[in-house]
This record gives C-alpha cells, sequence and structure tokens, in this order.
C-alpha cells in the first residue's frame, strides 16, 4: 500500500488542511479561539503551539505515525452520549482542538511542549507526563478529541464521585487501586517543579515531603502507608476546601 506523505495528506484531508470541519460542516473562522488554558483554569490545555510540533529525528516510527494519521472524531450524537457537553459546547472545543492540532492527534511530547507554556517559570514535564497519562486511555501514546472531551467531561460535569475517581487514577501512577507515599510524592514534587522557585512565599525543598506527610495522615484511615479509593473519596467528601474546589468547576465552561 501506497503510503502517502506528510505533506500530501494534509492537501487532501479536509480536516488536516482546515478546508471544512466535520463536525459543523462550516469553514474555520480565521482568526484562532482564546487558548484553552483560560477556559480550565491552567489546569488542562487544549492543543496550543507556535509552531509545528517538533518530532524526534531517530524515531523513524514515530515519523511515520505522524506523516499518515488523521484521526476523525466520532459524530456528534455519539460525542453527546459519551460526554456531558451540549452540541455547541463540543463544537466550540472541536475547533479549538483541531485549530491547533491538525492531525486530531497530540502525543506526550507535543503534550509537554503546549504544557510548557502556560508555566515558563518552572518544570512541568513530570506533571505533564502525569496528566497525559490520565488522558490517553488507549494507553497507545496518543490522544485525540474523543480521549479529550472524555476526560474534560468527567473533570467538568461529572459527579463528585467521578471527578475524584479521575483524580484518584492520576495520583495512582500505576493503577493498582491505591496510592503509595513515592507515588504522591512524584506528583506532589512534579506540581512544585512546575510551580518554579520564584514563588511567594519561598517554598523550601522539604515541602512536597511535608505535602505528602499530611496528605496521608489525613486520608489513610488505617495507617496501613497506602490510601484506596474509599479513603480518598471519603477524606475528600469531608473535606470543604475540596469540595469548593470541585464547585468552582461547575461553571467553567
Amino acid at each position: 500500500m501506497k503510503v502517502k506523505s506528510r505533506d500530501e495528506s494534509f492537501n487532501t484531508s479536509g480536516e488536516c488542511d482546515g478546508s471544512n470541519d466535520l463536525l459543523t460542516g462550516n469553514p474555520p473562522s480565521g482568526q484562532r479561539k482564546k487558548n484553552m488554558k483560560q477556559r480550565f483554569l491552567k489546569l488542562l490545555p487544549c492543543c496550543h503551539v507556535d509552531s509545528t510540533p517538533a518530532v524526534r529525528q531517530n524515531s523513524i516510527e514515530e515519523d511515520f505515525e505522524l506523516a499518515t494519521v488523521c484521526y476523525r472524531p466520532d459524530s456528534l450524537d455519539k460525542l453527546m452520549e459519551l460526554t456531558k457537553f451540549t452540541k455547541t459546547e463540543l463544537q466550540i472545543l472541536y475547533r479549538s482542538f483541531k485549530n491547533d492540532c491538525p492531525t486530531g492527534v497530540v502525543n506526550e511530547e507535543t503534550f509537554q511542549l503546549i504544557y510548557s507554556h502556560f508555566f515558563p517559570h518552572g518544570d512541568s514535564s513530570a506533571y505533564a507526563h502525569f496528566l497525559f497519562e490520565a488522558f490517553d486511555r488507549r494507553k497507545n501514546g496518543a490522544v485525540n478529541f474523543e480521549d479529550f472531551v472524555v476526560g474534560l467531561s468527567i473533570i467538568l460535569r461529572g459527579t463528585v464521585t467521578d471527578r475524584l475517581s479521575w483524580a484518584f487514577s492520576l495520583y495512582d501512577l500505576n493503577k493498582d487501586g491505591c496510592i503509595t507515599k513515592e507515588e504522591m510524592n512524584d506528583i506532589m514534587k512534579s506540581i512544585y517543579d512546575m510551580m518554579g522557585k520564584n514563588t511567594c512565599p519561598c517554598i523550601n525543598d522539604s515541602a512536597p515531603r511535608e505535602h505528602v506527610e499530611s496528605f496521608f495522615q489525613k486520608m489513610d484511615r488505617n495507617n496501613d502507608g497506602v490510601i484506596t479509593m474509599e479513603e480518598f473519596l471519603e477524606s475528600c467528601q469531608k473535606d470543604e476546601a475540596i469540595m469548593e474546589s470541585m464547585q468552582m468547576l461547575d461553571h467553567v465552561i
């Protein structure tokens, strides 16, 4: 089978070159939509880059995939079934996603690059890696539009239990059903690294470890050294600050 070059693939696909909108059928707007970080409090980037995503030169396999893939999202009806977004909301999200990610998918390297623009004073690579893993539902090293909106729907429109379960999955790095101190330390360190050194007040090097200890004192009810989903849900639902932050997400979009 003849494989099209990257340029040829883009030129023969309306989804890739922007000649039509798969979900709306309308020509895309000439002006780029506002960056998605303004929509979800800098937590969840869409696909906003100022230059063409970099491809590692020593990876022939990755180059082949990026040259041939042009993901087509499912129909509006199916996406509305999978999420709690309206037709109009999905159209807006898709336009923004497609404008900034013409191939319809984003790999981890590009995802990290996107996230680094949101936190220029720190190192966001580790946290972006954890976040990418949470969105990559198929575990194939790529996040497409369906992956993105399904995850986003849980975070913004899911029940409290749905949202907390998603957060638990983010923290449970090896997906064994419990959070260890090592995992939580990796998460906390990635967050502090992302914030950078120029914070006010200044953060000392022991802050991540102290945060983890506080986290476990509050949530590890049976003191067995791990936090289960049940312990996590129960503790979070009793924490007023966490519940208030959950409610804030109700009105992001």
